[in-house]
C-alpha cells in the first residue's frame, strides 16, 4: 500500500453484513495467504473462509506478482522483509486473539445482547374491546392477577389500561363503574416489535418511563413485555432499582448509586451498544435528581418556607451531555423567575439543599464550585442575562472556560415556559456576540486532537505510549461540536442531537454524520470501559489508555476514529480561518 487506507473484511453470506478484521495503510502488505500457498506451507482448509479487501479512500498500491518474488527469493533483503513482514501481523494476531480470550474469560459466556423480545414477552394477553365497562375491565385485572389490559377492536390495538389508570382516572376522577374502556384508556400506546433486542425493549421502557408494552409483528398484537419480564431475566436487585430512586428518602439516598451501579456493570458485561448504556444510566441518574430535587423542596417547606416562583434545574458535563455513568463531580445550575430578595433567598437556601442532598447521593462537590449552592452558578432569568453578557463580551480564558462548561447544559426538573425564556435569552445573546465563538475556537486551536497519520505500528511500538481520551479527545470533540451547533442556533443537546442538528443544516453529509456517530461510539466505549474497570477495581479514577492493552482491532479502530473526529476541528478551524490565522 503507497497511499491511502484499506479494509480487510469477510463476509456473512446469510445477512450479507461484513466483519471488519483490520485496517491496511500506507508501506503495509495485501496478500499473505496467498503467499503462504506460493511458499508451499498452507494447506487445504475444508469450509474455508475467503477474505476480501476495499479501499476507505483514495488509494495507490503496487502490486508484485508471485512469479516477480520468486525470482527475488534469494535476495537477503526481500526475504528478510517478507519474513519480517509475516511475523508483525503474527504477532499482532496473536495479541489480539489473546485479548479476546481474556475478554470472554473475564465476563463469561452471556448472550442477553442476542434475546429478542419474542424469546421474554408473555403471550397470555388480556383484552378488552373499547366498550367494555371499567368494572369489568376490573374483574378481568383482579382474576388473571395482571396489572395491565389491552384495548382491542377489529384486531387492531386502541389502547392500555394499568392499574396506575384505574386508580387516576377512575378511582380519583370518580369516573363511573358503567363508563367504557375507552374513556380510561391510554390510546396509541407505545409498542415494540417481536424481533427487537432485549437492550431496545429495556430501553424504551427506562426512557419513556412506562412498564408495559405490547408486543407487536408488523400490525398485527402478539404479546406483552413488562420491565419485571426483562430485569427477571438478571437480578431481583435490578428489578428494585427504580423503585428504590422513586422511594428514596434523605436516608436511603446513598444506597441509590449501588442499584444504578449494578444496571451500569449488567449492561456492559452484556456489550449493550454504548449509547443505548448511557442513555439508560443516564435517565437512571436524572430520576435521582429528580428525587433530589422533590427532597429538597419538601425539607424547605417543612420549615415553613414556600417557593416563591417557578424554577428551572439544569446539569453541566457528562450528565449535560448524557454520558455520565459513575458519580461523578457535581455540575449544576438554577435559573428562577423573581430576582427580588424573597426570591434569592429561597433559591439560595434550595441550592443549598440539592447540592447537600446529591453529595450525600454519592456526587462529590464540584472542585471549581459549578454548583447552584455558589451564587455564580444561580440567578433569575435577569440576573444570568447579565451574567452570559458579560461571558461573551468579556471573552477572558476564565469565562471562556465557564462558558464551556455551561453550554453543555441540560434541563432536568422545573418550568418548562421558564426554560423556554432562558433558552430565548442565550439565543439573544449570542446574536449579539460573535466573537464570542472566535474566542471559543482560539482555544480548540490550541488544543488540537493527536495527530496519528503514521503507520500504526510505529505510532504503538517507537511513539507515544498513551492517550488521554477525556483531555485529548473528548473535550476537544465536544468543544469542536457546541461551537458549529452555537453557529447554526442551537444552544444545548448532547453530541448525538448536535451532530443530528448539523447534519440537517448540511453542515455535516449524511455519510460523515453516520461516521461521526460511530467514531463517538467507539471512543466512548473504550473510554467508559476502562473506567469503569478503575471504579470495580477500586483504583485510582483514570481516562488515559495504554496502546499496550488495547487489541490489534482496538488500536484500528481508535485510528480511524480520531482521523474522523479530527474532522470536526478542521471545520470549525476552516469557519475562522482568516481571524485564526
Amino acid at each position: 500500500m503507497i497511499e491511502g487506507l484499506s479494509e480487510v473484511f469477510v463476509r456473512n453470506e446469510s445477512n450479507d453484513r461484513v466483519e471488519v478484521l483490520e485496517v491496511v495503510q500506507k508501506g503495509e502488505m495485501i496478500g499473505f495467504s496467498r503467499l503462504a500457498d506460493f511458499l508451499g506451507v498452507s494447506k487445504p482448509v475444508k469450509g474455508e473462509v475467503m477474505v476480501e479487501v476495499k479501499a476507505v479512500s483514495a488509494v495507490k498500491v503496487l502490486y508484485i506478482p508471485f512469479e516477480v518474488i520468486a525470482k527475488r527469493w534469494d535476495d537477503p533483503g526481500v526475504h528478510d522483509y517478507l519474513l519480517t513482514q509475516i511475523a508483525i501481523r503474527l504477532k499482532d494476531i496473536y495479541s489480539s486473539l489473546a485479548e479476546q480470550v481474556k475478554l470472554a474469560r473475564d465476563y463469561g459466556e452471556n448472550d442477553t445482547i442476542k434475546i429478542r423480545v419474542q424469546d421474554i414477552m408473555s403471550e397470555k394477553v388480556v383484552v378488552v374491546t373499547p366498550i367494555t365497562t371499567v368494572q369489568e375491565t376490573a374483574r378481568l385485572m383482579h382474576e388473571k392477577r395482571i396489572s395491565s389490559v389491552l384495548v382491542i377492536e377489529k384486531e387492531i390495538l386502541k389502547g392500555i389500561i394499568t392499574e396506575r389508570d384505574m386508580v387516576a382516572r377512575v378511582v380519583a376522577r370518580g369516573v363511573p363503574m358503567t363508563a367504557a374502556a375507552q374513556e380510561i384508556m391510554t390510546p396509541n400506546p407505545l409498542s415494540i416489535s417481536r424481533f427487537a433486542y432485549y437492550y431496545d425493549a429495556i430501553s424504551m421502557i427506562l426512557l419513556k418511563g412506562i412498564k408495559h408494552l405490547p408486543v407487536m409483528e408488523d400490525s398485527k398484537l402478539v404479546g406483552i413485555l413488562t420491565l419485571s419480564d426483562l430485569l427477571r431475566k438478571k437480578s431481583e436487585n435490578v428489578m428494585k432499582t427504580i423503585q428504590k430512586i422513586e422511594q428514596a428518602d434523605m436516608v436511603s439516598l446513598p444506597m441509590v448509586k449501588s442499584a444504578i451501579y449494578e444496571v451500569l456493570d449488567t449492561l456492559l458485561r452484556d456489550r449493550v451498544p454504548i449509547l443505548k448504556t448511557l442513555e439508560i444510566v443516564t435517565n437512571l441518574y436524572d430520576r435521582l435528581v429528580l428525587r433530589i430535587v422533590e427532597l429538597s423542596i419538601q425539607k424547605l417547606q417543612a420549615s415553613g418556607r414556600q417557593q416563591p416562583c417557578s424554577f428551572a434545574f439544569y446539569q453541566m458535563g457528562s450528565s449535560g451531555r448524557k454520558e455520565q455513568f459513575i458519580l461523578t463531580d457535581q455540575d449544576h445550575f438554577l435559573v428562577y423567575e423573581d430576582d427580588g430578595k424573597k426570591g434569592n433567598d429561597y433559591f439560595a437556601e434550595l441550592g443549598k439543599e440539592i447540592t447537600k442532598n446529591m453529595e450525600s447521593a454519592g456526587y462529590a462537590r464540584c472542585k471549581g464550585l459549578m454548583m447552584c449552592s455558589e451564587q455564580e452558578w444561580r440567578g433569575s432569568l435577569a440576573a444570568w442575562e447579565e451574567r452570559l453578557r458579560k461571558w461573551m463580551l468579556q471573552s477572558t480564558n476564565d469565562n471562556l472556560l465557564l462558558a464551556q462548561n455551561f453550554f453543555s447544559y441540560r434541563f432536568i426538573a422545573g418550568s418548562n415556559k421558564l426554560h423556554e425564556r432562558f433558552e430565548n435569552v442565550i439565543s439573544t445573546q449570542m446574536e449579539r456576540s460573535k466573537i464570542f465563538l472566535f474566542r471559543l475556537a482560539q482555544i480548540e486551536k490550541e488544543n488540537p486532537m493527536p495527530n496519528l497519520d503514521q503507520p500504526i505500528r510505529s505510532l504503538f511500538k517507537l511513539e507515544r505510549k498513551n492517550l488521554d481520551m477525556k483531555k485529548e479527545v473528548l473535550f476537544p470533540c465536544h468543544h469542536s461540536l457546541q461551537i458549529l451547533s452555537l453557529l447554526q442556533g442551537k444552544q444545548s443537546g448532547t453530541p448525538m442531537e448536535k451532530i443530528e442538528w448539523l447534519m440537517n443544516k448540511r453542515v455535516f453529509s449524511d455519510a460523515f454524520a453516520q461516521d461521526l456517530k460511530e467514531a463517538v461510539s467507539h471512543i466512548l466505549t473504550l473510554y467508559v470501559n476502562q473506567r469503569w474497570q478503575h471504579e470495580k477495581n477500586g483504583s485510582e479514577r483514570t481516562s488515559t489508555i495504554s496502546f499496550t492493552r488495547l487489541s490489534t482491532r482496538e488500536k484500528e479502530e481508535l485510528f480511524l476514529s480520531l482521523k474522523t473526529l479530527r474532522e470536526i476541528q478542521r471545520q470549525v478551524f476552516t469557519h475562522f480561518s482568516l481571524l485564526l490565522s
